[in-house]
């Protein structure tokens, strides 16, 4: 098509990369070429209004580009007055965000400007939303609550968004314990979360997985490191698109190491295989107070993080140096939420 119109391919590509992502979608059924454009994580990546960060403080939400080196901050909207209020988790799935709330949660393409309002089960009076992911080409969003067969064992509820019905799935005795959970990553559909049974024995820190076909919170694989001290930043994250990375820094030393699996992840556990990737000691590294988020680029770490009086920064690390640092002045919140994000043309199921 492009040859028959006398344009470029390279030529069409920068003027798509122009268009609003809104317009993109209608875009798709143009021919082939114009639709495997649209999944290519570069054309993505190189699109003018692409973030790459989004942070919620109690009432506002703000999109980060990096460009590349050019801090862009932009608020966003939810799309439907009062749901941006008071949200208490992102996860990022395929470049839909799940929002969840007290009162039940959103699912939302900020790139797209589509959401949709989620209702909790009925059956349970308080439910923490997980995480979203996908089985059988499905998303589903993972939910849990108090248990009430075991109380000591949270219940698992599912959501499926082809029957719009949530669906119990009773803890088995013996199948996770006391654990600490945190930092959850959605990969290939599946939700993964660092856990440990003691917060500073780093030998107990671990992933666990839940498995939306099954309902069960099980061990996956271990970790190659864990916290010494209390105050140690600990974080998984998604590196080029299908493995694992890990973020860990000492509070003492500041000193930062970045972990990554050397293959894709499936669904074994037993084939992980950990790799130190890189690391930064030198003296003005900056304390990552909060949990930060993060992603590895060009050989490049992008960290965002807030400090203790919670204002928002964006650190730009490599060659074993801090390179440059933004402050987002516009962002200031002790109870920050923020998330990496890879913007899709993915739509809101």
């Amino acid at each position: 098509m492009a040859d028959e119109e006398g344009l470029s391919f390279l030529l069409i590509e920068e003027i798509l990369s122009r268009v609003p992502p809104k317009c993109l979608v209608r875009f798709r059924t143009v021919s082939k070429q114009w639709n495997t454009l649209f999944d290519d994580k570069t054309f993505i990546n190189n699109h003018k209004m692409t973030f790459r960060f989004i942070l919620a403080t109690k009432y506002r939400i703000y999109s980060v580009s990096i460009d590349p080196v050019i801090v862009v901050v932009r608020d966003i909207t939810l799309g439907t007055p009062g749901l941006a209020f008071k949200l208490k988790n992102l996860v990022d799935c395929n470049g839909l965000l799940l929002c969840g709330k007290n009162n039940g949660a959103v699912v939302w393409n900020p790139w797209l400007g589509q959401s949709r309002w989620i209702e909790p089960s009925l059956k349970h009076s308080r439910m923490n939303f997980e995480g979203i992911g996908y089985d059988n080409k499905t998303y589903k969003i993972a939910a849990s609550s108090p248990g009430i067969k075991y109380p000591n064992l949270d219940l698992w509820t599912i959501y499926e968004f082809a029957s719009d019905v949530w669906i119990d799935h009773d803890p088995e005795p013996g199948n996770g314990g006391s654990i600490y959970i945190e930092s959850v990553v959605s990969l290939n559909g599946t939700l993964y979360w660092v856990c440990s049974h003691y917060e500073t024995d780093p030998l107990c820190y671990h992933i666990r997985k839940f498995d939306f076909s099954s309902g069960l919170f099980i061990r996956f694989c271990d970790l190659p490191c864990g916290r010494n001290h209390d105050g140690d930043a600990l974080v998984l994250g998604i590196f080029r698109g299908d493995r694992f990375s890990l973020l860990k820094q000492c509070m003492v030393t500041k000193k930062i190491d970045i972990w990554v699996t050397e293959n894709k992840i499936n669904e074994n556990g037993a084939d992980v295989v950990w790799m130190n990737f890189m690391n930064f000691s030198s003296p003005n590294l900056p304390d990552l107070y909060s949990k930060p988020s993060y992603f590895i680029e060009d050989k490049r770490l992008v960290v965002c993080s807030c400090d203790d009086t919670g204002r928002a920064w964006i650190y730009i690390l490599g060659d074993n140096k801090l390179i440059s640092k933004f402050h987002i002045y516009c962002v200031v919140d002790p109870c920050l939420l923020h998330c990496t994000f890879i913007p899709s043309l993915v739509p809101v199921p």
